[in-house]
């Protein structure tokens, strides 16, 4: 296996943001009392690292969440780079970006039908720690958090 190529500290940003891109579907990684669970999202929105999952109430992450907000979320892309968000989950209850959200996403629309829906979670996963990895370099690399 080929060695990375040498990574410039400050292009990491950039870098990591470009794998969350192509990579389109993390694996979001909650607890279960003490069972990891592991399953792909699709997220609604992104800013910067901070990640947002629209749920359904009846989902199991509802209630592992709602015990346990800490989460992780792991983005690999086709060439092997990663981007692990270590965040913790809460809902979101500003309306004005639940709205912005609502009307951006035709999918979301078109299966929960209504805003009001009281289905619709969406969860805001703010980051704590972000950590990237290039190709098979077994090792990753810091991101600063502003």
């Amino acid at each position: 296996m080929p060695a990375p190529a040498p990574l410039d500290p400050a292009e990491l940003p950039a870098l990591a943001l470009a794998t969350m891109k192509a990579a389109k579907f993390p694996v979001l990684a909650t607890m279960d009392g003490d069972q990891p669970r592991l399953r792909p999202v699709s997220p609604v929105k992104t800013d910067g690292f901070t990640v947002y999952v629209a749920n359904l109430r009846r989902y199991g992450k509802t209630a592992e969440l709602a015990t346990n907000p800490k989460a992780e979320l792991c983005y690999t892309d086709d060439d092997h780079n990663q981007v692990r968000i270590t965040a913790t989950a809460e809902i979101l209850t500003d309306r004005p970006q639940i709205e912005e959200i609502w009307n951006s996403n035709a999918l979301l629309r078109a299966y929960l039908r209504d805003i009001n829906n009281p289905e619709l979670i969406i969860y805001k996963f703010t980051p704590h720690r972000v950590r990237y990895m290039k190709e098979w370099a077994l090792e990753y690399w810091e991101l600063p958090l502003s």
